[in-house]
């Protein structure tokens, strides 16, 4: 066991653990906090995503001793309840969760790529998405959030069946 303090949400914490314990499991279970998700624990479907840094990471296979001296941002870092995030308020509007199970990787992925890319096309979203998996379907919603927390013109949002190249269901 070991003290590892953490800047997360702009706080800073300290959690005695395991330094090789995934920093989903800290998140979740020492510092309370629900917005990451579980999903594989292999780091593929990305419903554990968290900001590090700015970048978009998997937090169930990232050992808590690497989150050290950076600066991790969750769901619950982007907005509240009262006061949601531009991009939050926009998958709330564009009704873009139907389980709501992978929805904190899509818009954890979503915020890493607009502060990237602040006006991406539909591509650029599916491309930045593709390995986010989710099972519901609500593939187009979620490319209509992303464009329309980006600022684009409602006319330009993105219409018609998903395609092959549509983040993968």
């Amino acid at each position: 066991m070991a003290q590892i303090s953490l800047n997360v949400n702009g706080k800073t914490r300290t959690v005695n653990t395991d330094p090789g314990t995934p920093l989903l499991y800290v998140l979740r279970d020492d510092l309370d906090l629900h917005g990451p998700r579980f999903g594989c624990g292999l780091g593929q479907c990305g419903a554990c995503t968290v900001l590090m840094d700015g970048n978009a990471v998997r937090s169930c296979v990232l050992p808590v001793s690497a989150a050290q001296k950076r600066t991790i941002t969750t769901l619950e870092g982007l907005g509240s309840v009262a006061h949601p995030h531009p991009l939050q308020a926009a998958f709330i509007e564009e009704q873009a969760a139907q389980c709501g199970y992978c929805m904190n990787g899509m818009v954890m992925g979503a915020k890493a790529l607009l502060d990237k890319n602040p006006h991406p096309t539909p591509a650029e979203i599916k491309r930045a998405l593709n390995n986010y998996i989710c099972r519901c379907g609500s593939h187009l919603r979620v490319i209509r959030a992303i464009q329309r927390a980006s600022g684009a013109q409602p006319g330009k949002l993105v219409t018609g069946a998903v395609s092959a190249s549509s983040p993968r269901a």
